[in-house]
């Protein structure tokens, strides 16, 4: 008899090197070779990137593959010997993998849900897994149960996209990436925007190399699996590549963002959303960080928008008091206090910014002085006087529109919609699952 085995792996990695992707795509090619038959391509879910101890990416993946019943046992030998040869060294790398067979149960999908946006502990994610059937195995601190459980209960039914993954060979790691940036260019004007986020138009920087030590060469996400291997032929590099694999994932897609009815649900480390009016003047703090507050029903909260977002902190720098804004960003505790540092921002509907003038004498056109409050205005040049005379309003140009406005993609989260991928979002849409998505 036949059965679907769903594996969740998260937490081989650390800020030193690894890369959780890259154990799934070695056992892409060692599954395949135990003639299993895979249900999906491997699945690259990020979670909460407000998580304290996460890497940058806070990323786990899944694989789903079926087999024979009587088959099992030697998949999940082989699962559990590449993680533990694979694996980083180091204090801060807990590697998880679970095991799941069958269909997904509808606690796991809630708890996956839920890694996206709060911050779950060990014990949840244990008792969730003991409930459901799921076998677990860990080490350390557990915490990487957490991202395997989500990941193998993240089915990506909703909005979802690609990302073709390529890997370096041994003897190239820790070298600069040999990547041709003119090719790079060329490929993005070709295939955007169903490619996202290959260069940042603010700094022309290149985006789909990483910058640290990890194996993973260069990596092209976009919303169609046949143009990212149209893509890849593209990219000019200079090194050997050791594997590629396409993954379907949560990145660019919102995914984590939660809108939120209740300030008491505004609460640390989580990912929010929610509709308030600016109620401080935005200012710059040391480091060139922009600051205000924002009132969301009875509770106030601090919005930060960080230097790394470039352009972005000039569009927050002209918000005034009274501003409707919709408030998206991850919920840092700081000083006994809640800051949302921002992700993205749209504002609703904007104040009128009105200036005051002294007005004109009309005997001899000088700029009069005021009498006191409500008391009217004198001109001091030729006596004039008139008890009735008020400031003379004018309303000024805010150099601010309504709209929705994102940080450049160089400041972006893994999980940020960006601007391309509006209208392009996948409902009800079956995943194309194409022959050739791996090598070897």
């Amino acid at each position: 008899m036949d059965v679907v085995l769903h594996v969740g792996i998260d937490d081989t990695d650390s800020l030193l090197g690894g890369c959780t992707t890259y154990v799934a795509a070695v056992l892409v090619e060692k599954l395949a070779k135990l003639n299993v038959e895979f249900q999906d391509y491997p699945a690259l879910i990020r979670l909460n990137p407000n998580i304290p101890w996460k890497t940058r990416g806070n990323g786990a993946v899944a694989l789903r593959v079926k087999t024979r019943v009587e088959h099992t046992d030697k998949i999940k030998c082989e699962v559990l010997r590449t993680v533990e040869s694979l694996s980083q060294p180091g204090e801060d790398v807990d590697p998880a993998v679970v095991f799941l067979s069958g269909a997904i149960p509808n606690e796991v999908k809630r708890f996956s849900k839920m890694a996206l946006y709060d911050f779950l502990n060990v014990d949840f994610a244990l008792k969730t897994a003991g409930e459901c059937g799921v076998e677990v195995f860990a080490s350390k601190s557990l915490k990487g149960v957490v991202g395997a459980l989500a990941a193998v209960g993240e089915e990506l039914q909703d909005d979802y996209t690609y990302e073709l993954l390529t890997y370096r060979t041994d003897n190239y790691r820790g070298m600069p990436r040999m990547v041709s940036a003119e090719s790079v260019f060329l490929m993005d004007k070709v295939t955007s925007p169903t490619t996202f986020n290959n260069l940042d138009p603010e700094t022309k920087r290149i985006l789909i190399t990483p910058r640290g030590p990890d194996p993973v060469l260069y990596g092209i996400r976009g919303e169609d699996p046949t143009v990212l291997l149209e893509a890849m032929k593209i990219v000019n590099i200079y090194e050997p590549i050791e594997r590629w694999v396409i993954f379907r994932t949560n990145q660019g897609t919102d995914a984590h963002l939660k809108w939120m009815e209740n300030p008491k649900d505004v609460k640390p480390y989580r990912a929010v959303a929610f509709k308030a009016v600016v109620c401080g003047k935005p200012h710059v703090i040391p480091g060139g960080h922009v600051i205000f507050k924002v009132a969301f029903k009875n509770e106030v909260f601090d919005c930060a928008a960080y230097e790394p977002t470039g352009g972005f902190r000039e569009t927050v720098k002209k918000l005034i008091p009274g501003d409707v804004v919709e408030i998206y960003g991850g919920v840092r505790p700081l000083n006994g206090a809640m800051t949302i540092n921002l992700e993205k921002i749209r504002v609703v509907s904007l104040a009128k910014e009105v200036k005051y003038f002294n007005p004109k004498c009309p005997k001899c056109n000088s700029t009069m002085k005021s009498m006191g409050h409500d008391k009217g205005f004198k001109c001091e040049k030729c006596g004039f006087k008139d008890s009735n005379m008020r400031k003379l309003e004018f309303e000024t140009s805010r150099g601010i529109e309504p709209g929705l406005y994102i940080p450049p993609p160089r400041a972006q989260r893994h999980l940020t919609k960006p601007f391309s991928r509006y209208g392009l979002e996948k409902k009800n849409v079956e995943c194309k699952f194409i022959d050739f998505w791996h090598v070897p």
